[in-house]
């Protein structure tokens, strides 16, 4: 195929070069027009296919299609079909090529230092030559925010940056540029303009930390990865501004080596390059790592530092070591639970961590795991222990071996150390042992009913202390029923009672006592021992009737009871039992009959119809089958009572016995002792109550005070003399004259006036409520002086004494002289004043 390129009509920055795969049959024009380039005869076949290439001359950018070339339908010869201008699209479609304008990217340096505005590119149709037209362009950067960066001069074309940019805010802008004639109407379809921004190198790469931690463990092999340290650069990273490479500026400390570490210049990873991390030497090392962008380059990139942290972490390269070679310890002997030496040892790892708790363990000397040696896990001493008793009469001393481990294996290559074994003496010190009885408990078989007296055997205890002459005694504990001693020097149990089985001591046949071995240790030393004794049965029982207490109806029916018997021996000392009616009373068996069921069941009948209400005692003697048979007569209870249609007793007694328990006649009488006891204090409180409405009544109410009323009491007195009234003895005694008393007329049988007998004196500023009192104390004392006149004379009891500001009945009489006295201004102040007006006044009414 020749390749012959035709160029296209070109426009501002418009070029399009177009090629036929064939280019001896076919041509294409300028403005894209596909023709024949000679006569062509397509005979047969009808048609011709060909390839068009197109191709931009920057960018070197081909595109192609298949033009199919058919016959023309009204000749003969061959020929082309109308083709119009085509351009094939990036995705290989076509359409039809129509004069376009195309603008190249634009590139514009960020952080431009030039004169503002700047002049970027000249747009331009070349349909501007034959009229006028105006340029404008539209977009983020020019009429959108952020806006007035980009402006177009209308007329030239001429596009302009107005400000310095910045690729870190806005990387590239994308506008579209227009062409319009003087009249706005589009002469060209918009175009895109992309303006891209350079990138600078103006931003120095920034750690994403300031201090970066890592670890590593120690003995890590050279080559191991311990951490990546990141930086990033703003600038573009596709360009060497954004570029950066690391590096180690500083090590500390330099041990053992200055270099123990190096780092990828490009990513940043920290790794291991010398041998000989040891924790227990350094604990953590300090790097300060550059990153630089412009690949590095130190004369124009620009650099930061940031510090890395790197603890080197424990691994277990340190075994536990003792601290000595030999420990010792001591334990009394039988004691359990008790530490009897500190193993301590020394550990070079971390504390409190894995690799450096001790484990310890016995791997000689104690074969019969007597000790155990738990870990203390504070001070990582080993605490030697007993777990089990030891008996320093069998083993007076132990020789341990002991060796320590750390929780978690050794590291790879290190191995356990002579000094992480020791040895640990043990002493055991002698104590004095209680005396053991054995065995214990101690158990023997015997009969009862043995007489006080018999010996039973002999229960004696060891001391355990054999190299020590010590004497035993024994003494007895705990015999609830007192029936055995024990001899205290040779342990000899005899019984002192008659052993009983049915006793309420003894559970199950067994009957236990407690007794107590004592040695003259210093301190003394006791041991307890209990002898179990099973005791055999013996027929010593008799039997009794059961139950004890039966009921009958008057009219027995069916007239018949079953009873049994009561044994507390057991087979073949109980039953089976022989019933049978005793011969006396005689009336027994005239009324009864009893009737063998079975060896344990008798049936008592009524011999007669019926028998009247009441208590009947009827005698039975029982037998036994002991190889001694023993008899007993004993009562059975009858009860005859009236029965109802069902057979049950109605008497009053069986309804209050079984109605009322005593229980319920307790609580019936507390119920009638506090209803009385209520009732007592009711009464008391009703007699309380009227004494204290008597008193009272004493009490005047205000208006009928008898400091300034007088009161009626509606008594007639003794007689015509009482009615002549000696109105001077209402004045203070002290205040009349001698004359003044000889006035009037008195009785014979009056009380003298001034008579010293000892009555009742009223204080001077009484309890208005202690009134009552003082009238009844005055008249007890009236009522008990010889001297006193009759009931229905004048009494005088006390007078308020002199100086009182409320004054006395005395102020009636206006002078000391017996004379004749106004009184009619009484009258002015009500009925009750008038009717004293009168009195003193000698009125006629």
């Amino acid at each position: 195929m020749n390749h012959q390129w035709v160029q296209q009509g070109c426009w501002v920055y418009i070029c399009v070069w177009f090629q036929v795969s064939d280019s001896s049959d076919f041509g294409v024009s300028e403005d894209g027009a596909v023709y024949a380039l000679r006569r062509l005869s397509l005979v047969g076949s009808g048609k011709a296919v060909e390839v068009v290439y197109a191709q931009d001359p920057q960018s070197k950018q081909v595109w192609k299609t298949r033009v199919h070339l058919l016959v023309r339908p009204n000749g003969n010869s061959a020929g082309l079909e109308q083709v119009k201008p085509v351009v094939v699209r990036g995705d290989g479609t076509l359409r039809r090529v129509k004069r376009d304008w195309v603008i190249p990217p634009i590139n514009v340096p960020e952080n431009s230092r030039g004169q503002f505005p700047e002049e970027l590119v000249r747009i331009r149709s070349d349909r501007d030559n034959n009229r006028l037209l105006r340029y404008s362009v539209t977009g983020p950067g020019a009429d959108q925010p952020p806006t007035s960066i980009f402006i177009i001069s209308p007329i030239s074309g001429q596009l302009s940056v107005t400000k310095p940019l910045d690729r870190e805010h806005i990387s590239n802008f994308h506008l579209r540029a227009h062409a319009v004639d003087l009249n706005g109407n589009q002469v060209e379809n918009p175009i895109d303009i992309v303006i891209n921004v350079i990138d600078q190198n103006d931003n120095r790469p920034e750690f994403t930390h300031t201090i970066f931690n890592g670890s590593v463990p120690e003995g890590s092999k050279p080559g191991s990865f311990v951490m990546t340290v990141t930086s990033v650069d703003k600038d573009d990273p596709k360009t060497a501004n954004g570029m950066l490479r690391y590096k180690i500026l500083s090590q500390n400390p330099q041990s053992p080596s200055s270099n123990m570490f190096t780092i990828n210049n490009k990513t940043g990873d920290i790794i291991t390059v010398a041998a000989g991390l040891d924790r227990e030497k350094v604990t953590q090392y300090t790097l300060i790592i550059q990153a630089t962008d412009m690949e590095g380059n130190p004369t124009y990139g620009l650099s930061n530092t940031a510090t890395t942290v790197i603890r080197i972490t424990d691994v277990n390269d340190n075994p536990p070591e003792f601290t000595t070679d030999t420990f010792f310890g001591e334990v009394h002997e039988n004691r359990v639970n008790v530490i009897v030496a500190n193993l301590t040892v020394t550990d070079k790892d971390q504390p409190h961590t894995s690799a450096w708790s001790a484990v310890y363990r016995i791997i000689a000397g104690d074969p019969t795991g007597r000790f155990s040696i738990p870990t203390d896990h504070t001070t990582n001493e080993g605490l030697l222990t007993v777990v089990k008793p030891i008996d320093f009469e069998l083993t007076r001393s132990f020789m341990l071996t002991v060796e320590a481990e750390n929780e978690v294996p050794l590291a790879r290559g290190i191995h356990l150390p002579r000094q992480s074994t020791a040895t640990v003496s043990v002493r055991i010190l002698d104590v004095n042992e209680s005396p053991e009885f054995s065995p214990n408990p101690k158990s023997i078989k015997l009969e009862e009913g043995l007489p006080a007296g018999s010996l039973l055997t002999t229960f004696t205890a060891q001391d355990p202390d054999r190299f020590l002459r010590q004497t035993v005694r024994y003494s007895k504990m705990y015999d609830p029923a007192n029936w055995l001693e024990i001899d205290p020097v040779n342990g000899r149990i005899s019984t002192i009672a008659i052993l009983d089985r049915e006793s309420p001591y003894v559970k199950n046949n067994l009957y236990n006592v407690t007794f107590m071995a004592s040695d003259n240790g210093i301190p003394p030393a006791s041991g307890t021992g209990t002898l179990q004794m099973y005791l055999l049965d013996i027929n010593d029982n008799a039997p009794h009737v059961f139950p004890p207490e039966v009921e009958m109806c008057e009219k027995p029916d069916p007239n018949a009871i079953n009873i049994t018997a009561s044994d507390p021996d057991l087979t073949p000392n109980a039953g089976p039992f022989a019933f049978e009616l005793a011969n006396r009373p005689s009336d027994v068996r005239r009324n009864w009959t009893l009737n063998r069921i079975n060896g344990e069941y008798a049936q008592l009948r009524l011999r007669i119809g019926s028998l009247a209400s009441g208590i009947y005692e009827v005698p039975i003697m029982i037998t036994d089958s002991g190889n001694l048979p023993m008899s007993n007569t004993s009562y059975l209870r009858v009860k005859v009572c009236q029965c109802d249609h069902h057979g049950d007793c109605v008497d009053m007694e069986r309804i209050i016995a079984a109605g009322l328990g005593t229980g319920t006649i307790i609580a019936i009488l507390i119920c009638i002792i506090i209803l009385l006891v209520l009732v007592l204090l009711f009464v008391m409180w009703m007699k309380r109550r009227d004494k204290e409405r008597q008193a009272k009544q004493l009490l005047i109410d205000p208006e009928d005070d008898v400091r300034d009323n007088i009161l009626k009491y509606d008594e007639e007195g003794g007689g015509e003399e009482d009615q002549d009234y000696d109105l001077s003895q209402l004045q203070q005694p002290d205040a009349l004259e001698p004359e003044c008393i000889k006035v009037g007329i008195r009785r014979l049988d009056e009380r003298p006036l001034h008579h010293d007998h000892q009555y009742p004196i009223r204080s001077a500023a009484p309890h208005p409520g202690d009134i009552g009192d003082f009238i009844h104390e005055g008249l007890k004392a009236a009522d008990n002086d010889p001297t006193a006149p009759p009931y229905d004379s004048l009494l005088v009891f006390d007078y308020e004494g002199s100086g009182s500001d409320a004054g006395s009945l005395s102020s009636l009489h206006s002078s000391s002289s017996c004379g004749d006295q106004d009184y009619d201004y009484l009258g002015d102040w009500g009925p009750r004043f008038r009717k004293l007006a009168d009195l003193y006044g000698g009125g006629d009414d």
